[in-house]
């Protein structure tokens, strides 16, 4: 554990480079900004001429690896960092300079247990792709196929460790320090999120479980596609999997001059992420451009699983209650699913909810559909959770953000597409499938025989505690007696008697 002298030093360094782009700006001039904090920046920007416009997204560029994940998770937290950081962060570029191939080549061979060439015929030495946390090389099997090899880079685990010790020890203080708005923004419930988060992208063994379980959800959507792992070269530091003939995203131009229709592509990413998010709950958390590829038969394949969203089956239903009534306007029921499911706090009253909603929902539903936009939809309702004290969901966080980016990117491939036109009739049907009578019954049946299966074992422990008589003979009638408690004598009688024998013993003793 480093000591808070150590925590400091390292927060003044960060602070200094945060300065020199202005990143610093805001958290200076905001009023709910402690004391303290307000020091610590103002002795980091000491002597430094701070630029008219910050930009965050080049601050945390250069301040490596863990600063870029982190700013990628505050992306996601407008109501955090404000609406202007979260739009620049989004712009941030997880990239880095390749590490050297001798520390990639004796990564894999401590990952896998085995030397280079006898796991791979070919293994290219410069990287297709070199983010912050692990670098992608294209090699070739001994058994001929062409495969994606990820790997870690070098020291990323105590990197990240060491920068979230600080961050860890930042969030407590600031917590501690600060007022009732940063406590209900929970900073050290932030930091723990973005803890499990990086532990989960720096374990490329669980990122390919990850894979395969995305694998099987899909089966059903035939235009999406993930490519297979193989398991046999693949580790914790150490991701092996298909290789990909595909063109980004990101290059409309060169998705037109191959054929591929765009608005198709954008069709199957919506259809492809409701699916993931409503009705597995179990969805790829980072649909960005450069994560996705257009294949030659007209698919889409998506790539890098580190970064995975889970929501359960009640909290799909709200969510999905939650955006059919923002469509329809049916703000009473959004209010009434907000507090069913405790978003907001039982001491605020529900109707002046449903006419908060209302100023959100109102201006857009008189838009045409292709005009309505999520982000827009979504930051109206992050901005009205101030005033009704309501505490950050981190599982819906990540949706959030990635239902955006999304967005995003369906709009890039086709300005004039909309979520909505795809999104309105896939939640109107899977609400009536999850709320209509038949499914109201099929879940009292599942109810039941939950309960009758539990039956068998409720018998054995009542016959373990309640067991019948045996084949021993019946014991013999005991005589009862009435047994008399004899009084206890107070402590006083008892020093009394003590004193009355001792005397008595003495007076025989000079007699004698």
């Amino acid at each position: 554990m480093s000591s808070s002298l150590t925590h400091l030093l390292r927060i003044l360094r960060w602070g200094r480079t945060l300065a020199r782009y202005g990143a610093l700006q805001g958290v200076e001039r905001d009023p709910l900004t402690p004391p303290f904090a307000r020091r610590i920046v103002r002795l980091a920007r000491f002597g430094l001429r701070q630029p008219a416009a910050p930009d965050y997204a080049a601050a945390l560029q250069q301040l490596g690896p863990a600063a870029i994940k982190f700013g990628q998770a505050l992306a996601t937290r407008p109501d955090l960092v404000g609406e202007e950081a979260a739009h620049n962060l989004f712009a941030l570029q997880d990239s880095l300079p390749p590490a050297p191939f001798p520390l990639i080549r004796k990564a894999v061979e401590q990952a896998l247990e085995a030397p280079l060439e006898s796991l791979f015929r070919e293994f290219d030495e410069t990287p297709v792709g070199a983010a912050s946390i692990a670098q992608v090389h294209r090699a070739v099997t001994t058994e001929g196929r062409v495969v994606a090899v990820k790997v870690l880079r070098p020291g990323i685990e105590e990197t990240f460790a060491e920068a979230l010790e600080t961050y860890e020890w930042a969030a407590a203080h600031l917590e501690a320090h600060a007022g009732d708005e940063i406590r209900r923004l929970r900073p050290k419930t932030v930091i723990a999120h973005f803890r499990q988060w990086t532990r989960r992208e720096l374990d490329l063994q669980r990122e390919a479980a990850s894979a395969s379980e995305l694998k099987e959800n899909m089966v059903a959507e035939s235009g999406f596609y993930v490519p297979e792992i193989d398991w046999r070269r693949t580790a914790r530091r150490v991701l092996t999997l298909e290789w990909l003939d595909g063109i980004k995203l990101s290059k409309r131009d060169q998705l037109l001059d191959a054929g591929h229709d765009p608005r198709a592509l954008a069709n199957i990413l919506v259809k492809a992420f409701l699916r993931q998010a409503v009705i597995d709950g179990f969805f790829h958390a980072d649909l960005h451009q450069g994560n996705l590829f257009a294949l030659p038969d007209g698919r889409l394949a998506a790539i890098d699983f580190g970064i995975m969203g889970r929501i359960d089956r009640r909290a799909r239903r709200w969510l999905a209650e939650i955006l059919y009534g923002l469509i329809t306007g049916d703000y009473g029921r959004v209010a009434d699913i907000h507090f069913e499911a405790q978003y907001v706090p039982p001491h605020h009253n529900a109707e002046e909810f449903a006419t908060a909603l209302r100023a959100v929902g109102e201006p857009i539903r008189g838009l045409p559909v292709k005009d309505i936009s999520v982000g827009r939809m979504l930051e109206g309702l992050f901005s009205i959770t101030r005033d009704f004290d309501m505490p950050t969901q981190p599982h819906l966080l990540l949706l959030q953000k990635t239902m955006v980016m999304e967005e995003g990117v369906a709009t890039f491939l086709d300005p004039d597409i909309n979520m909505w036109e795809s999104a309105e009739p896939f939640l109107r049907e899977w609400i009536r499938s999850e709320l209509g009578p038949e499914a109201a019954l099929a879940d009292r049946l599942i109810k039941w025989k939950r309960t009758l299966e539990k039956l068998p074992d409720l018998i054995d422990r009542v016959d373990h505690f309640f067991p019948a008589p045996g084949g021993a003979p019946p014991e013999l009638p005991e005589v009862n007696v009435d047994v008399k408690q004899f009084p206890r004598p107070a402590w006083r009688d008892l020093l009394v008697a003590l004193l009355g024998a001792g005397a008595g013993a003495a007076a025989l003793y000079l007699l004698i």
